[in-house]
């Protein structure tokens, strides 16, 4: 049933009034206001958006203006920075309920941040900053992303999951679209968080005004992800291998030779081609407590898919996979598909202590020594990159492979190769 016309008219107006509060609080906010105009063409108790429209309830909307601006302003805000840090296009293949809690937690974490009176909350919640505490204790960064990671080591018991689902309650997530319409949604409001950071650089230099978790935030959400296929081809090694080389071998020639000289072709087929492939590898796996078996095995599962649906491993491969903590805990040798399938399908995690990557470096250049590798062109650390780093660069690619949100990148050395995955891309075991 729609919602009266002068509901619509008196919710509008009362958004318009919250939009220029926020606006001339957090200007830089201006774009993305912009992006998401008003329209009452969804029935919602309260608030809700489907990324192109911010959709409202009149009533509701005038039951919290009566009790003041900073309710209003504070239900705009959180649902418009669900679009900023994407959380409406990522819900695709994740427990919904979870992650509509995890993406509600993130958001209210920024707000109860923000020093402002508009933004103020009606009441100062001991069970929101016991939750923040616990949640910092193993995130650098509160995002969607990290939270819903944690909850899936740490699972919520069922009355304690509906207490803050109803703790953190903002706005509707119904309309979230199940999946993005090619990717526009997602790149629109990539640019539009790019634009937003830039602008606060600005606006808050210089200035204590608790907008620092916006702008962790907007950094984090913002951040490339790698096309992790592309990525695996670095590693390969240019070698011969026994096939036919149907590039290089022309049938016309043949032909003429068997038709004018009997049983004698011109042009014999070549019996080696020259294929990139992984020969040598290291897949090393940081067991501490910031990872899981879970996510470990989906990584490995995923890896494995894309080497060899891109017939990316030679017949033999010399492939060594080590977990490690602060020390190393398990070296598997694997030498064909085969051997990493049975692998994944036994695979325990062995560890949960501190991570210093140290040891995985010593262990790999001892073996290297020894003449356990031949090509050996990279190792593959994945991790959530908090650890101790070696000081010098070894002397093959070493790539510390994190997942988005939840990361700590930006302390892996110079030396080092960064890659950003999606946990959606992974969580499959295959590629999307």
């Amino acid at each position: 049933m729609a919602q009266p016309e002068h509901w619509q008219a008196i919710g509008r107006e009362i958004l318009q009034a919250a939009r220029s509060e926020l606006y001339l609080n957090l200007p830089f906010l201006d774009a993305a206001l912009a992006a998401l105009p008003p329209s009452g063409g969804f029935q919602t108790p309260c608030l809700a958006t489907d990324g192109r429209a911010l959709f409202y309830n009149g009533a509701y909307l005038a039951r919290q203006y009566e009790r003041g601006r900073a309710p209003v302003c504070r239900a705009y805000l959180h649902t418009l920075l669900h679009c900023l840090l994407r959380h409406h296009v990522k819900s695709n293949r994740r427990d919904r309920g979870l992650w509509d809690l995890c993406c509600d937690i993130a958001v209210e974490s920024i707000l109860d941040g923000l020093e402002l009176r508009c933004l103020e909350a009606p009441v100062n919640s001991v069970r929101r900053r016991n939750l923040y505490a616990r949640l910092r204790g193993g995130l650098p960064v509160l995002t969607a992303e990290g939270i819903y990671r944690f909850f899936h080591r740490e699972p919520l018991p069922v009355y304690d999951r509906a207490t803050l689902a109803r703790e953190f309650y903002a706005d509707d997530h119904t309309p979230w679209p199940m999946q993005d319409d090619g990717g526009r949604q997602e790149q629109q409001w990539q640019t539009l968080s790019r634009r937003t950071e830039t602008s606060m650089e600005t606006v808050f230099a210089g200035q204590a005004t608790g907008a620092e978790a916006v702008r962790e935030q907007l950094r984090v959400s913002a951040r490339e992800t790698t096309d992790y296929r592309a990525f695996l081809r670095r590693f390969a090694v240019l070698r011969e291998e026994v096939a036919v080389d149907a590039d290089a071998f022309d049938p016309g020639y043949y032909a003429y030779g068997l038709r004018h000289y009997g049983n004698m072709p011109l042009i014999e087929p070549l019996e080696t081609r020259e294929a990139r492939r992984i020969e040598d590898f290291v897949i090393a796996v940081d067991t501490s407590m910031s990872t899981s078996g879970e996510l470990v095995r989906a990584f490995l599962s995923y890896t494995y898919s894309i080497l060899k649906d891109t017939e990316s491993f030679f017949r033999k491969v010399n492939l060594r996979i080590l977990q490690c903590d602060d020390r190393l805990r398990d070296d598997r040798r694997i030498t064909d598909a085969r051997g990493l399938r049975e692998y994944m399908e036994h695979f325990t995690l062995v560890g949960q202590s501190s991570t210093d990557f140290r040891p995985v470096f010593e262990h790999v250049d001892r073996l290297r020594e020894e003449g356990a590798f031949r090509h050996l062109r990279g190792l593959l650390y994945f991790t959530d990159g908090l650890g101790i780093y070696p000081q010098k660069r070894p002397a093959y690619d070493a790539a510390f492979v994190m997942l988005e949100g939840g990361c700590y990148p930006d302390n892996v050395p110079p030396w080092g190769i960064r890659a950003v995955l999606r946990e959606d891309e992974i969580i499959q075991g295959e590629p999307l």
